[in-house]
């Protein structure tokens, strides 16, 4: 990795705009190929970044790159599953994924974004691809329609001299900023998912035994009014945070977070009782997820990636394993389009169709859990031949043919407004 000013080209086959999951994998796929790629990433690497927690699906991007292996070797804790904890506080069974599919890739990991970014962009050089940290593209450069390069100057720097990199195709795997998506105006957000979370890190909170130790745990607030998510993370450490309706979470925009978090907790004693013995260490961290789409993902010379083409709800933990995937897709198809000729937008952008079929399985899921009156529970029991298509999304197989049987089952779902009680248990139990 460098600093821009030890960058010695003006010009490359492939700009990326961003080095995190899906920019890396981008670029990693893309270099190895044989194409030269230059990644600007705005911060330095290592960043701090959250959303730890990996599903199943993540496997199979992680063996094309080569990193399982290093998975496997690494500190990071085991996950075998996911557990849902309702209001009341009953603890589900554990889902756990190997039941449904006994292959390896059914266990995954809990990691620091840190850590495991980090990996993912050496894993980019290693491939061939040139890394400069802390240099921010301020402009994506354009011939008429066609994209010739970008404009990049040391990030932070408002006076720093700006300097042209040019490239057959640009990649935005600009993250949540989503560098081109909200300048060409590209971005749809959903009005139903307009979501705040307020999170923290904690020392010492208490964990499940043996291969139970290592499960997300998605915990449900009395009212249903927000959730929790528990995250064990290495050295003794878990990722805690607490989701809900923007307007319940910051009425009026702003809030004490401090009070927030006693607010929410005091409302989970689930969460309680496993953070009775735990220290925080850090601030509460906060941000607003709106949930969104872009409605074209390429055009000619440029696509875009990870959360650059949409983000959703974070309740499934679906993140990363989408920055993966939609950086794989692209990167395929870029490399198709650079040894055709041929970087138009239609040949760029022929996996979106593919992608969004599978991405809306993720988004009617979230759907379901923010439906009032709905219960897992009660349409498994119901459609018991649904319960392997519900396991598939959630270990994130969305593009298995079948899975969306399951909405066929599930029927209408709509979230309620950011004003009304907005969650039901994931998967109730019968009582005794």
């Amino acid at each position: 990795m460098i600093k821009l000013d030890s960058l010695d080209t003006s010009a490359a086959d492939v700009v990326v705009i961003g080095g995190g999951p899906a920019g890396a994998t981008t670029a990693a796929l893309i270099a190895e190929a044989g194409y030269s790629v230059v990644v600007f990433e705005r911060e330095s690497i290592p960043r701090f970044h959250v959303g730890e927690s990996l599903i199943p699906a993540t496997y199979w991007t992680l063996d094309r790159l080569g990193l399982v292996e290093k998975l496997k070797a690494s500190g990071f804790p085991k996950k075998f599953s996911v557990q849902f904890v309702t209001e009341s506080g009953k603890e589900t069974s554990p889902f756990y994924f190997d039941e449904f599919k006994p292959h390896e890739s059914s266990q995954t990991w809990q990691v620091w974004r840190d850590d495991f970014d980090r990996m993912l962009i050496e894993c980019a050089e290693q491939r061939g691809a040139e890394v400069v940290c802390e240099a921010q593209v301020t402009e994506v450069v354009f011939d008429a329609d066609q994209v010739t390069g970008v404009q990049v100057r040391p990030a932070g720097d408002q006076e720093g001299d700006s300097r042209f990199v040019s490239a057959q195709v640009v990649v935005d795997a600009s993250g949540l900023s989503a560098f081109l998506a909200s300048r060409m105006d590209l971005k749809e957000a959903d009005p139903l998912l307009r979501k705040a979370t307020v999170w923290g890190y904690f020392r010492g909170a208490a964990r499940d035994a043996g291969r139970d130790e290592g499960a997300t745990i998605i915990l449900q607030t009395e009212g249903k009014r927000s959730w929790f998510w528990y995250i064990p993370l290495p050295d003794d450490m878990v990722s805690v945070g607490c989701t809900g309706n923007l307007r319940y979470m910051f009425p009026g925009g702003g809030v004490d977070l401090e009070a927030l978090w006693s607010r929410e907790m005091a409302r989970c004693p689930a969460m309680q009782r496993r953070l009775a013995d735990a220290k925080r260490e850090g601030p509460l961290r906060t941000t607003r997820d709106f949930s969104y789409k872009a409605t074209t993902a390429a055009g000619d010379g440029w696509v875009l990636v990870g959360d650059a083409v949409g983000f959703i709800d974070p309740v499934y933990s679906s993140g990363v394993y989408l920055a993966l995937k939609s950086g794989e897709m692209a990167a395929d198809a870029v490399v198709n389009g650079l040894a055709t000729g041929d970087v138009s937008g239609e040949r760029l952008g022929a996996w979106k169709e593919s992608y969004d079929e599978g991405v809306m399985h993720f988004h009617k899921l979230v759907y379901a859990f923010y439906t009032p009156g709905f219960s897992f529970g009660a349409l498994l029991r119901d459609h018991p031949e649904c319960t392997e298509h519900l396991a598939n999304i959630l270990m994130g197989n969305v593009f298995e043919p079948g899975v969306g049987a399951l909405f066929e089952a599930i029927g209408d779902v709509t979230p309620p407004s950011e004003d009304e009680p907005s969650m039901v248990p994931m998967a109730e139990e019968e009582e005794n």
